[in-house]
């Protein structure tokens, strides 16, 4: 396929993404079994350039004067791969599947590209009825962390510290670009190609090996930060396809007693195969019989440490899942805060006293992270907050910077402010 015909490809896909309100994967996936003459090479540069025009959809709408997905992407190549007018006239020729012409209208907007006048949720590309939530957590800085979750994200991966080490790792994959991770000890990074995509990191001989997992710097940074130690009894509540319980058990040096659980049990699936190739030995998986059913009541009342992964928005990864925010609903948010309600209620029948809850969601949503603890702390007067200086002094490694993403109850990372995806921490401690 020609570069045009690939652009008129991807303003079909977001036709039927915003027509039918699904999930970019699908379309693109239905598109592509519809279309058996397109090849690999073709399905992934269509599918980069559906999620560029879903990252900047409010501005490139809004530059354009219209919100069509003509117009998402037309606006796309102006404001974010920065091809002149000229350029994007070339590939709008009408001819063999390129779109059609640009009108005089459409050339006018691309030439002067105007968001001055925008408002800011326009500018941050932020869903308008949010823009409250997202301005209360980043204040001034709210337009460019909008801009900064609508950038295209790094691949990072975690050395498993149970098989190799941070060095060994970068030598090995010194020929795909692998840098050391700016926080974490065990991370390491790769930059996107101007595709827009990673290397092919689960093909390395050292992935087979089990010496990594691919995982956000800001993943490893609030498992580290919840402070699993050796011989712990530690539960992973949410443990979904497992990326957080194996670097637990990494931290606690495979010594002591590991659960992960998750009301899905669906998603613990990918989980069993991780864990051999990690040679984390000391994880039981649990799977609940039903949802009201408890997995984990032997452990009620003796766990140290319960990280709870709560169910969010996903906020904070939408550089990854660009379509993601589009879709989010006001009822979704109000029921997702239901969910941590509840979770976070099941955590605290486990933790024994002195131990502790990590309270850790994907989200930068104030309403999802200090609302939530806030609400559970005045739920259950039993526990109290760790300070967030605690939190960073007691853990391995010199994080006394991340002090300054402090809010009032935790610690708030984002793109812009530790180049991570947004993740929130806070740890709470029963006193009796």
């Amino acid at each position: 396929m020609t570069p045009a015909a690939r652009i008129s490809a991807a303003i079909e896909v977001l036709d039927d993404i915003i027509q039918r309100r699904r999930p970019a994967s699908d379309a693109l996936k239905d598109w592509g079994l519809s279309r058996r003459f397109a090849g690999s090479k073709d399905r992934a540069a269509i599918a980069t350039l559906v999620y560029d025009a879903l990252r900047r959809r409010s501005s490139s709408a809004f530059a354009m004067g219209e919100e069509t997905s003509r117009a998402m992407v037309l606006g796309m190549l102006a404001g974010l791969r920065e091809l002149r007018m000229e350029e994007i006239a070339e590939l709008c020729s009408g001819e063999n599947h390129a779109p059609a012409p640009l009108t005089r209208e459409e050339a006018t907007r691309l030439i002067t590209f105007d968001l001055d006048d925008a408002p800011g949720w326009v500018r941050a590309d932020v869903p308008e009825w949010l823009w409250p939530a997202f301005s209360a957590s980043f204040g001034e800085q709210a337009v460019s962390e909008g801009a900064a979750l609508a950038d295209r994200a790094p691949i990072d991966i975690r050395v498993n510290r149970l098989k190799s080490n941070q060095a060994k790792v970068l030598a090995e994959l010194a020929h795909l670009g692998a840098e050391a991770g700016a926080w974490s000890p065990d991370a390491i990074r790769f930059l996107p190609g101007a595709d827009g995509r990673g290397p092919s990191l689960q093909s390395e001989p050292s992935f087979f090996e089990g010496a990594f997992e691919i995982q956000d710097e800001g993943s490893q940074l609030v498992s580290l930060l919840a402070g699993a130690k050796h011989g712990e009894t530690v539960v992973d509540l949410c443990a979904g396809a497992g990326g957080k319980t194996l670097a637990l058990a990494a931290q606690m040096q495979n010594q002591g007693r590991l659960f992960a659980t998750d009301l899905d049990s669906r998603r613990l699936a990918p989980l069993h195969e991780r864990l051999a190739r990690s040679g984390a030995s000391i994880v039981q998986i649990r799977v609940p019989r039903s949802r009201g059913h408890e997995s984990l009541s032997e452990v009620i009342g003796e766990a140290d440490l319960v990280l709870v992964d709560a169910p969010c928005t996903g906020s904070g990864t939408w550089r990854r899942n660009p379509d993601a925010k589009w879709r989010v609903r006001p009822g979704a948010l109000a029921e997702r805060i239901k969910d941590q309600a509840e979770v976070l209620a099941r955590a605290a029948r486990l933790v024994k006293p002195g131990g502790r809850i990590a309270y850790v969601t994907c989200s930068v949503l104030p309403d999802e992270n200090d609302g939530a603890v806030s609400g559970f702390l005045q739920r259950h007067p039993g526990f109290t907050l760790v300070p967030s200086q605690e939190i960073l002094s007691s853990r391995e490694g010199d994080f006394a910077l991340l002090a300054r993403f402090s809010t009032a109850l935790g610690l708030q990372l984002s793109p812009q402010r530790t180049g991570t995806d947004g993740f929130y921490l806070a740890c709470v401690r029963r006193e009796a």
